[in-house]
């Protein structure tokens, strides 16, 4: 938000003081069931009421002087939490909504992840919401409303193999991978050309800035290097990545599901290279991280993909790098060769682009969230 005249705390002070102020009358209202009327503090109820069976119960659970965060209670279609967050960017107020969820039950699955009606629902609200902090700021919107949603399977946080929820089927196709070969050749000796009708990209995006000296722990090149090695790159809407994750890194088969027109397509990639190291570019040093992967027989493109986050040791300037070099495969199903052929490169720059903004927004939250919880956290 540009023009603001108030601070982050401002801000923050008038939508705790009634929340039903940025609430979209149309969407949804925000009723206090328990805790004194006026200012939001820790403990306090709330029912949100929506149109439909969409009533959700949420307590508050933490307050700072720019962030608040809810938790859903019995009753509520989703489990998890959100947070609301203002601070200060370039010249800019800034303000954002971070939730952490899943379905509450299956129903709600139904709804949410199947028919996506909750989801829709939820989006038009949120945006709504947004809309009206920007006029409560008494600035203008600067650069539309950025959404980014990073998925996680269930049994990722036990331990499990990752594999989702249509574990059987996943697992047959993941088997399958081993025994295919690169659909293309790699030759040291004569590098992929454009004059031989590769695709040749590189991309660039900066992402959050570090002091000055090497990656600072839990700072934005940490950060990207964790998101890099769960594949949370992509915008699980377009592909989702099914894999082992008691396997290493290096070597690693992935069955990727691409998500285009309504349609499904599974395809197989394997990790090539894995690399963390100091380099030295033009008398400057900076450690790289990276690590590529290649098609598969059977992907209707052949070619290589490079994800790679760089920290200039001299200046603190962290960037998130992706490089590839691709083109049609020259076998496997030939109705989706000649899908590629037809729209496969605009979609593909679309994509490399999602990645990259992607890439900058789920750092930057990740980084906001552990800021704020090392400030919450008791002192030992």
């Amino acid at each position: 938000m540009r023009g603001s005249k108030i601070s982050p705390q401002e801000l923050m002070d008038a939508i705790k003081s009634d929340l039903d102020d940025i609430a979209p009358s149309e969407f949804a209202s925000f009723q206090k069931v328990r805790g004194a009327e006026g200012r939001l503090v820790v403990g306090d109820e709330y029912v949100v009421r929506m149109p439909g069976p969409w009533d959700g119960p949420v307590r508050v659970m933490a307050t700072t002087s720019t962030s608040f965060r809810l938790a859903t209670l019995d009753g509520h279609l989703e489990a998890g939490q959100i947070e609301f967050r203002a601070s200060y960017g370039h010249q800019t107020l800034e303000f954002a909504i971070e939730s952490w969820a899943r379905s509450g039950d299956r129903l709600s699955d139904l709804l949410y992840t199947n028919l996506r009606m909750s989801k829709e629902v939820q989006l038009h609200m949120w945006t709504s919401v947004l809309e009206r902090i920007v006029e409560l700021s008494g600035g203008r919107m600067s650069g539309g409303i950025a959404i980014t949603t990073r998925r996680v399977d269930e049994q990722e946080g036990a331990g499990g193999s990752g594999l989702g929820p249509r574990l059987g089927r996943a697992r047959r196709r993941l088997a399958e991978l081993a025994g295919r070969r690169l659909n293309f050749e790699l030759d040291p000796e004569h590098p992929p050309s454009e004059r031989d009708g590769w695709h040749l990209d590189d991309m660039r995006e900066p992402l959050p800035h570090e002091r000055s000296g090497p990656p600072e722990q839990d700072g934005s090149w940490e950060i990207a290097r964790e998101l890099m090695c769960a594949y949370q790159v992509a915008d699980p809407e377009v592909v989702r990545a099914t894999y082992r994750r008691d396997e290493p890194l290096a070597g690693r088969d992935m069955l990727l599901q691409i998500r285009f027109a309504g349609l499904r397509f599974y395809v197989g990639v394997r990790v090539g290279e894995v690399y963390d190291e100091t380099r030295e570019v033009d008398g400057r040093s900076a450690r790289v991280f990276g690590w590529d992967y290649r098609t598969l027989e059977g992907h209707f493109e052949q070619g290589q993909m490079h994800y790679e986050v760089w920290k200039w040791l001299d200046t603190g300037d962290v960037e998130f790098r992706l490089h590839a070099f691709s083109q049609t495969a020259h076998s496997g199903p030939r109705l989706l060769r000649l899908g590629y052929r037809l729209v496969g490169r605009r979609e593909q720059l679309d994509f490399y682009r999602q990645v990259c903004r992607r890439m900058r927004g789920l750092t930057a939250a990740e980084l906001e969230t552990r800021r704020a919880a090392s400030f919450s956290a008791p002192a030992s």
